[in-house]
């Protein structure tokens, strides 16, 4: 499926017409539709790209942009690997941006990952840092993030906001506005538009010392 494909089917999904998305871009309010069917322009530009691919929840990638990196690697046998990142993602204040280095990894059974809705999924797994998903999650807790491109559910995510990596419960508002919730209710709801945050991924286990 193409660009224009992709884009015209997630609209759909989503219940969102062209031309509301076209305002949202401040473009004309036929300017996607123009895409769609007429090939004009031939590409989205860079951020307009980029502010579609987080309100509708997909993978720059599926939109024309550049491919994303995947963690997970095929073993012999009945096993994959997840590479473990040299990255934190913070349930406090807010980690830095780090290069995503593997430094090790996890090493899942097949059937395990096809039990839980994972096969083919883009796996990998961060450190949680702070203490704001406590007792979700706590800090020195690793997540398996799946990166994959789906349809946005709410959830426990790992967001970039403002070069920081969170980690967060995701719920949507509506109307392009979506609530950045922490477990600890001593740290308040983060408002934010769909074009103030990128999700990273969704997170689908964790793993920690008792």
């Amino acid at each position: 499926m193409d660009a224009r494909e992709t884009l015209a089917e997630a609209a759909r999904e989503r219940g969102v017409s062209l031309a509301a998305l076209s305002r949202m871009l401040h473009r004309n309010p036929t300017y996607l539709q123009q895409y769609i069917t007429k090939g004009s322009p031939r590409k989205l530009e860079e951020e307009d790209r980029r502010v579609l691919a987080r309100f509708l929840g997909l993978e720059e990638a599926r939109l024309g942009g550049p491919k994303e990196k995947s963690y997970t690697r095929e073993t012999k046998g009945d096993w994959v690997e997840v590479q473990r990142l040299a990255v934190d993602a913070s349930a406090g204040p807010g980690a830095g941006g780090a290069d995503e280095k593997p430094f090790d990894a996890f090493r899942f059974s097949r059937r395990w990952l096809v039990e839980q809705g994972l096969e083919g999924a883009q796996l990998s797994a961060i450190r949680v840092v702070g203490d704001s998903m406590e007792p979700l999650l706590r800090e020195g807790d690793e997540v398996l993030v799946d990166r994959r491109d789906q349809p946005f559910r709410d959830g426990v995510h790992v967001v970039r906001l403002d070069d920081m990596l969170l980690v967060k419960r995701v719920a949507s508002k509506g109307g392009g506005r979506f609530s950045l919730l922490s477990q600890n209710l001593a740290y308040p709801p983060i408002d934010v538009s769909a074009d103030d945050f990128a999700l990273i991924g969704r997170v689908v286990w964790k793993s920690g010392r008792v």
